[in-house]
């Protein structure tokens, strides 16, 4: 590859405007791959008894050898070359209106109908204009549970920010296609199969029903997909081999796959600004959200050999001592050559089904990425690494992460202990849809603490928000004379709801700003209050009286109200029957 060539790339990747060829979709589940993506087929799958050892055909067949941009190792591929798409300069000065910064020219990517929307990208540390690849289709990708308990609510938070995330692309007018993942093989599922003597088909599929019973309860919209991990071995397989012709994967002595962290440029800079001695085993890493990860640790919890410190698990060999036959895979890869390779009896590393996943859902590069702060190092980084390192291309533009659920001073999780279930700690529906209500008003970057009082003070605000509805409900089923207009034939409610409903979309449009969006949900529902309150006064004045003539309600103005009302909850969602947990 020429220099110039292998500098843009590096360049458009810091600048997260690299258009990468994507594949092409008919439909959200169909996947056709366009001219520039490199396919795979499967041949006729070879099952064993245990029904899980496939035979795969290489994405990439190997005619000759070039230099990959994203390693200086050498690969052998037949992918035809990037398109280099729009430069830094017209990405940073359009908007998602489509026109550029001084308006004479359009974005192609964006049609006019969209509103511009800024988020905070962890890649590049501060608040940007979102621009997806492909307008009005966003594609999305979000971390999901690891199905061996019950999620806790500050596992809900993230699963709600992604909410809030979606509903507001939807909003403005993106069309999302969103895949959620399911962790569903790891040590600590394993363990647990163990201890209570199951197998880990029962164990996970009791703990999925109850992930999503919650994501029911909490109103959650649900992605396209919940691909499990056991469901996408073959695509773990291949993206090993992937990464070996590239250079950057090996298999120990022992059997293991392992990432060469050493030989992918960039290793855990791109999230996180970490000194490689912090890399080491054994040293904590701050992600900026008040909590550490261990930096040489994977998420999984005993190790094998291999060469550097550094390196991370892809794929964990068999060990008769600790794993079991119902948890462990044989697969292997074949090239068109028809050379068949097998990669080894083992089970996947915690990182290598998302890159694998996210690739066979949603193509090699995506829009967006969201998670937990905490997952930004190892498990985000190494995601990056992983796929970057086996597809030749960027993996996401823009990051999302949301900040801790905290229990007191600390972090809430499952291995501190200080952990409480949805239900548990939500026993009511009053009390769920409160849940709802404080995280999805929050700031979803900064900590939220899960106390009481927080839980009570949003149970108010939902019981003087449904009150108001009410009221309205009665007020306008009513009907009345559509003339009935406060002093003089002009609403001052009118002219509130629309000012406050172009500020709540403002604040939404910026960065997800909830708090913001919240006070104007409030000023709206204040000005149906004072409205309800006028008439009242004035029928409790007249005592009576005859004569006393008590004016009417600004029946426009609470119309207005309630369409307003339903406009916001369409990114609130908060008006809901929550379903009896099961």
């Amino acid at each position: 590859m020429p220099t110039s060539r292998k500098m843009k790339y590096i360049s458009a990747i810091t600048a997260i405007s690299l258009a990468a060829s994507t594949p092409s979709y008919h439909g959200s589940d169909a996947f056709v791959p366009s001219a520039h993506t490199t396919t795979f087929r499967k041949i006729s799958p070879q099952i064993d008894d245990v029904g899980r050892d496939r035979i795969l055909t290489s994405r990439r067949n190997k005619p000759y050898r070039r230099i990959c941009p994203c390693t200086s190792a050498l690969y052998a591929s037949s992918m035809p070359p990037f398109s280099e798409g729009p430069s830094r300069k017209s990405k940073s000065s359009s908007s998602l209106n489509g026109s550029s910064g001084n308006n004479d020219e359009k974005d192609s990517n964006t049609p006019a109908s969209l509103r511009q929307l800024t988020l905070y990208n962890s890649l590049t540390r501060t608040k940007t204009p979102f621009v997806p690849q492909s307008s009005p289709r966003v594609t999305m990708y979000t971390c999901g549970p690891t199905v061996y308990d019950s999620a806790h609510v500050g596992n809900f938070r993230a699963f709600l920010t992604y909410d809030v995330l979606k509903r507001v692309l939807s909003y403005l007018g993106y069309d999302v296609d969103h895949v959620c993942n399911l962790t569903d093989v790891d040590d600590k599922i394993i363990k647990r199969c163990d201890r209570e003597g199951v197998s880990l088909l029962e164990l996970t599929r009791k703990f999925e029903r109850k992930f999503f019973d919650d994501l029911e309860a909490l109103n959650i919209v649900k992605a396209r997909v919940y691909p499990r991990a056991t469901d996408n071995i073959d695509e773990m397989a291949e993206l090993i081999i992937d990464l070996e012709g590239n250079g950057l994967a090996y298999q120990s002595d022992e059997g293991s796959w392992y990432f060469y962290v050493s030989k992918k440029e960039g290793y855990g800079t791109r999230l996180v600004q970490l000194d490689p001695d912090q890399l080491k085993k054994g040293a904590s890493v701050d992600t900026g959200g008040g909590g550490a990860q261990r930096g040489g640790m994977d998420a999984d919890e005993y190790d094998a050999e291999k060469e550097g410190v550094r390196d991370f698990c892809l794929w964990k060999a068999y060990k008769p001592e600790f794993d079991r036959e119902d948890a462990i895979w044989d697969p292997a890869v074949e090239s068109e050559g028809g050379e068949k390779r097998r990669i080894g009896r083992g089970r996947p590393g915690w990182h290598l089904e998302c890159s694998a996943m996210a690739r066979k859902y949603l193509g090699d590069t995506i829009d967006l990425h969201a998670g937990g702060i905490d997952l930004k190092f190892p498990h985000h980084e190494n995601e990056i690494a992983q796929s970057e390192g086996a597809n030749c291309a960027p993996f996401c533009n823009c990051w999302v992460h949301n900040g801790f659920v905290n229990i007191g001073d600390e972090k809430m999780s499952k291995s501190k202990g200080n952990f409480l279930t949805l239900r548990g700690a939500c026993p009511t529906s009053d009390d769920v849809r409160a849940y709802r209500y404080l995280v999805v008003s929050s700031q979803y970057r900064n900590p939220l603490s899960f106390t009481d009082a927080a839980l009570g003070a949003a149970k108010g605000a939902l019981k003087r928000l449904d009150r108001v509805k009410v009221m309205l409900g009665d007020a306008l089923s009513q009907g009345g004379d559509d003339s009935n207009y406060a002093d003089g034939g002009e609403s001052d409610i009118v002219a509130t709801v629309e000012r406050e409903l172009a500020n709540f979309e403002v604040a939404i449009a910026d960065d997800l700003s909830m708090p913001r969006a919240s006070a104007s949900l409030f000023s709206i529902v204040k000005s149906a209050e004072k409205e309800f309150k006028r008439v009242a006064k004035a029928a409790k004045d007249s005592d009576g009286d005859e004569n006393d003539i008590v004016p009417p309600l600004d029946l426009l103005g609470l119309a207005s109200v309630q369409k307003a009302l339903d406009k916001m909850d369409e990114v609130f969602g908060i008006y809901y029957d929550v379903p009896k947990a099961k």
